[in-house]
């Protein structure tokens, strides 16, 4: 984007690019900078007379780097803006992965540490078994770390085949609930011989996620509800807890990898991080959809669409 300012800083020309950008009627140039762009930044930048700034435009909400050059009659001055939201988020993105993972990484890591240092004292028998099956159990938490990662970066490199199959949903449901081995009572409710056109591994395992993180998350004892329509060309699949549930200004980000809606409660439990993630990547894949909502009698309610027959 590029913008021609006179000596009084009036706006004189607009490439294509600004005029769409800040919605220019060139007809009305020139014009104030402010009155044509609706910015008091970029007045505040010109008047630091740095060459070179960035800042948040405060109407168009966006981050863009400005750079000045003298125009080319004297006292004229180009401004050219480069929008680098999406950049920024991304460099934003990648710091809180890299922050989440060292932090998930830490606390086993730590526990093994400490485990392997107390057989290195050689205690009793009993001891020293209950330190190995702590070194098994962390070692095979970092384990699943790292293949729900190696899984969610070929997922989201485009290398997830898609092998549908026609099958029943309640047997899929009855066989995903057997093989996770869940301690909490379990609610069924979905229409009999539901017939449904999709990969059937890749659903059980988005299923299988959704399971896993109601039951870490939902009181002991407190029922899981599995419930299955078919709407407006849609089945939806919803799982609901009934543990604290989620404020609103989360549901936007819980299916990013890692991300703690509270890290004192994530930390009291186990698992990756990722089941969310995955589950909504593999879900797109299927061309479906996901989200989370709350529950009208509390709990917490995670939802799969995908296109039905």
């Amino acid at each position: 984007m590029a913008l021609l300012l006179d000596g009084e800083r009036q706006v004189v020309a607009a490439n294509r690019a600004a005029r769409d950008f800040f919605s220019i009627d060139a007809s009305r140039l020139p014009g104030g900078l402010l009155e044509v762009t609706r910015e008091g930044r970029l007045l505040e930048a010109l008047r630091a007379g740095s060459p070179e700034a960035e800042f948040r435009l405060s109407h168009h909400k966006k981050i863009v780097q400005a750079r000045l050059v003298p125009g080319p009659m004297p006292g004229d001055t180009l401004v050219f803006l480069v929008d680098v939201t999406e950049v920024r988020r991304l460099e934003t993105v990648r710091r809180e992965f890299v922050a989440n993972l060292s932090h998930e990484l830490k606390t086993p890591l730590t526990s093994l540490r400490l485990a392997a240092e107390s057989l290195l004292g050689d205690p009793p028998a009993p001891t020293r078994e209950r330190f190995a099956q702590r070194v098994v159990k962390e070692a095979d938490h970092l384990a699943g770390i790292v293949a729900n990662l190696r899984q969610l970066v070929e997922i989201e490199g485009g290398v997830m085949a898609v092998q549908n199959s026609r099958f029943d949903l309640n047997e899929l449901i009855a066989e995903t609930v057997e093989r996770l081995g869940l301690d909490r009572p379990l609610q069924v409710q979905a229409p009999e011989h539901l017939q449904l056109t999709t990969d059937r591994v890749k659903l059980a395992q988005a299923l299988s996620n959704l399971l896993d993180n109601a039951a870490r998350f939902s009181p002991p004892g407190s029922p899981i509800e599995i419930r299955a329509v078919q709407d407006q060309g849609e089945l939806r699949l919803t799982v609901r807890d009934h543990g604290p549930g989620i404020s609103p200004e989360h549901w936007g980000r819980v299916f990013e990898r890692f991300y703690k809606v509270d890290p004192a409660r994530s930390r009291a439990t186990t698992g990756s991080g990722l089941g969310l993630a995955i589950t909504k990547h593999l879900v797109m894949g299927l061309g479906g959809r996901v989200w989370t909502e709350a529950a009208p009698e509390g709990g917490q309610v995670f939802g799969i669409a995908l296109p039905s027959d």
